[in-house]
This record gives structure tokens, sequence and C-alpha cells, in this order.
């Protein structure tokens, strides 16, 4: 078989704010992001050498393996996230503060035996991220959003609402997501929320709650996305991205 395509559910994030700040501090940031995703992966007992991850130069994206529940890459996922993010602000001096924009998206990607991936689903993912709602969400605040995330209309109907841990509607917002020739309503998520970040008066912040496991959804469905698709290839654990010119 040259080529198949498989259900996959998609993580992007970002550094907002990072261009200007020099190579020191880029890397510095750069690291801190890694360091509370590793660490809020961990604790949302997901393991990470099992997702794709793609470095992005002011962010990354993870390909999530087959089978894996969508409502999983939310909860505990972003609230873990935005409490690490939130303590490394509080120690952190202001110019290697963070503020991540996260988009969460699934659907049929094209998979081939050079083990090159690819399909509209990457191109949805990549406008969500780059949405003006997104981008206001994560400056709201006297000192900004630390995380800000937006679910695209198809992974919002597949998780929240059915009674996952975590996931009640009235936490997110709708909004109307318009990039390039891209166009779809979305859903926010942002501290706050009913199930925002839980704000822990130490130095750290650490949770031992758990997802929980609800059915894997199979494969099959499909996606609508304007534009093409951007193709990566992995091998052996090394990920390379073609990067699109961003508008």
């Amino acid at each position: 078989m040259d080529s198949w395509y498989d259900y996959r559910a998609l993580l992007a994030c970002d550094i907002a704010g990072s261009a200007g700040r020099g190579e020191t501090r880029l890397q510095a940031i750069r690291s801190a992001l890694r360091s509370a995703l590793c660490a809020s992966f961990g604790v949302a007992d997901l393991d990470e050498q099992s997702f794709v991850r793609i470095d992005t130069g002011d962010g990354f994206h993870f390909v999530a393996p087959a089978g894996l529940p969508k409502a999983r890459l939310l909860y505990p996922l972003l609230p873990e996230l935005c409490a690490r993010i939130r303590a490394h602000n509080r120690q952190a001096t202001p110019d290697v503060h963070l503020r991540v924009r996260v988009a969460v998206h699934a659907g049929e990607i094209r998979f081939d035996s050079a083990g090159t991936f690819s399909g509209s689903p990457f191109e949805a993912l990549a406008r969500l991220l780059d949405s003006d709602p997104l981008r206001q969400a994560v400056r709201a605040g006297t000192s900004g959003t630390p995380v800000a995330a937006v679910l695209s209309q198809h992974f919002y109907e597949e998780t929240v609402g059915h009674g996952y841990e975590g996931l009640e509607a009235d936490a997110f917002t709708a909004a109307d997501v318009r990039v390039k020739e891209y166009s779809a309503q979305a859903w926010l998520w942002y501290p706050g929320s009913p199930v925002g970040p839980r704000i822990d008066p130490g130095p750290s912040a650490v949770s031992d709650r758990r997802p929980p496991d609800p059915e894997p959804r199979g494969a099959g469905q499909h996606v609508r996305a304007s534009g093409h698709g951007t193709a990566y290839a992995v091998q052996h654990g090394t990920q390379n991205i073609h990067h699109h010119e961003r508008g």
C-alpha cells in the first residue's frame, strides 16, 4: 500500500509575541514551553512519545496516536498547561513571560510509505491557530492570558457536552474564524471559565487529577477545510516541517 488515510486528533501551540525578543530570550521561552508541555502531558497521563511532535520554531504541532479519545487533548491537559505557564510567569522576568495560543482539530490525514503525512486538517489547524479571536483571547487581562485555546466545530461537537470530566459546555465561547480563504465557527476556551486553570499559590502547579477514558472514535470521518494540506516527513523520531508564509 503506497498511501492510506487515518483519522487523527491534532494539537498546535505557539508562543504569542515571540518575534523580536532576540535569540537568547527566544530559546529561553521555547525551553519553558517545552518543559510545561512535557509536564502537562505527564499529568494528563498521555505518552508524549506516542505522538508525532513537529517543532515549528515558536511552538509545536502534535499528531495524536490512532484511537486516542479527543477529550484527552482538552482536560486536564489545557488547565494543567495554563497553570504551569502561570507559575513560570510568576517567577520569570517580564522579557521571558509566556502567552500561548493552542488550536485543536481532528480529521483524516494521508500517510504514505515514505513516512510523509499531509491533508486539509493541517491547513484548518493552522488557520485556527492564526485566527483573530484566538489572538484577542490571549491578550485578555492586564498581563495577558497564559493559555487560550480554540477548538474546531468538529472537535467541539465530538467532545464538549458529552459528560466527560471538565468539559462543560458553558466553559466555551463561540467565535467566527475567518483567515484568508478559511471560514468556520470555532470555540474558545480561556482561563476563568468553569474549567479554567487551577491557580496554585505556591511556586509550582501540580495536579494528580486524571481524565476519564471515553470510548475512542473510529476512522472514517471527514473534515472539510479550505486550502491544501502541508506535508511532513517523519522517520526514526525526526520530524521535518515545510513552512508556509503566514499572512
